[in-house]
């Protein structure tokens, strides 16, 4: 596959999240991920994509974009929107280290979607500049069955 990113971009509204996912399926396994990887993935940017909308714009609606880049058998997933994001979230990088080194009963209501995200992806970054943007990577084990 081309290592040119596949672009989409969406209203952010949880009805457009089924376009997601199709799209991310038929990315996904026509790079030759198995079906559970896909299936995480899914849930995955599922999430993100579900903080944009429940975060990032509140009553006045906007856009979500996401970017899917296939290069070196590593899928990179990036979600970004242009709203105003939630207040927890450090202006930082946001890395799995500051995270895990917090107990799970520390997290705010609602911000265990970092933690599922992280779960079940090999890297996940956030950044909280001019909107949020989430980058997901998955990486292809070497056991990979196609689907």
């Amino acid at each position: 596959m081309n290592p040119l990113p596949i672009v989409i971009r969406i209203p952010a509204q949880a009805d457009y999240l089924d376009i997601v996912r199709a799209a991310l399926y038929a990315i996904a396994s026509k790079v030759g991920f198995s079906y559970e990887a896909i299936e995480d993935m899914k849930v995955a940017v599922t999430e993100a994509c579900t903080n944009a909308i429940r975060h990032a714009y509140e009553e006045r609606g906007g856009w979500i974009e996401l970017s899917f880049l296939w290069d070196n058998h590593e899928l990179r997933i990036t979600i970004k929107d242009d709203g105003r994001g939630k207040e927890e979230i450090p202006t930082q990088h946001m890395t799995r280290s500051v995270l895990h080194q917090s107990p799970i009963a520390d997290v705010t209501v609602g911000g265990l979607g970092i933690f599922l995200m992280e779960a079940l992806m090999d890297e996940v970054h956030v950044r909280s500049e001019n909107g949020t943007e989430v980058v997901l990577m998955k990486r292809m084990s070497r056991n990979e069955e196609m689907v």
